[in-house]
């Protein structure tokens, strides 16, 4: 597999109990780019997003046949073969929620129990980790003078910002995230879409989004879901203007 390709789908099909949700996928996911998935509610946005980190198996009937091949690190690894270990691609596939999932504990806490206890991070490393994180998400110079207070105690956008960071401080390379701004008024979502604009050029990146213009605004390739099947592959380079882009949209769905 080519060092631009992070992840490729090979005669993917995923089914809970005697329910078939996706079926029959075949792709490509480019590597340091934006993957945003679109389509109506019920199409298999989140089943298809839970396919890179095996989440899906965490429901009663889930079965998954095909084969999902990621490249890790420089390696190739087929993510069902037992050589690798779900909690490293865990690790190494990290995914963000669509509502703010954060700890019932401290803003540091947050960040430091998973690097504690998934890592084993300790030490001065930890402090280093936190604060280069949180730079990261733009959200330092916000909160590094109350780390000690409870993390609900920041907005909507501030909590979805220090769950991306979470994240990132276990070193993923692949980013899963299923509409983290839909939870979110007009500012904040903007700063989510500038920090995964940014964030792109050292992370794969797998988006669900169910708007249009937020679409066309981060997406570096587009994959179009209706009744589990991929309809379309799209390159939102092709499109003049959002309105353009909204029309092509309307035909397909």
């Amino acid at each position: 597999m080519s060092k631009s390709i992070c992840a490729e789908l090979q005669g993917i099909n995923v089914s809970f109990g005697a329910k078939t949700v996706l079926s029959d996928i075949n792709l490509k996911i480019a590597a340091n780019s934006i993957t945003v998935l679109v389509g109506r509610s019920g199409s298999g946005k989140t089943t298809f997003l839970r396919i890179f980190n095996r989440l899906n198996e965490l429901f009663h009937g889930a079965v998954t046949t095909g084969q999902v091949i990621v490249n890790i690190g420089g390696k190739v690894f087929d993510i069902h073969n037992h050589v690798l270990e779900v909690e490293f691609l865990r690790r190494k596939v990290g995914m963000v929620f669509q509502n703010p999932n954060v700890l019932p504990s401290s803003i540091y806490a947050n960040i430091a129990m998973p690097l504690k206890v998934v890592s084993g991070v300790h030490g001065s490393e930890i402090e280093n980790r936190i604060e280069s994180v949180l730079r990261q998400v733009q959200l330092w110079d916000e909160v590094k003078d109350r780390l000690k207070q409870p993390a609900v105690s920041l907005s909507g956008g501030q909590q979805q910002r220090l769950c991306l960071a979470r994240s990132l401080s276990l070193e993923p390379e692949i980013l899963l995230l299923d509409e983290p701004t839909a939870s979110l008024d007009f500012k904040a979502t903007l700063k989510i879409e500038e920090l995964l604009i940014g964030l792109r050029e050292s992370y794969s990146i797998i988006a669900v989004s169910h708007s249009l213009t937020q679409t066309f605004r981060i997406a570096n390739q587009i994959i179009v879901l209706k009744d589990g099947k991929v309809t379309s592959v799209i390159d939102p380079y092709e499109f003049r203007d959002a309105r353009s882009y909204e029309s092509i949209f309307e035909e397909i769905f």
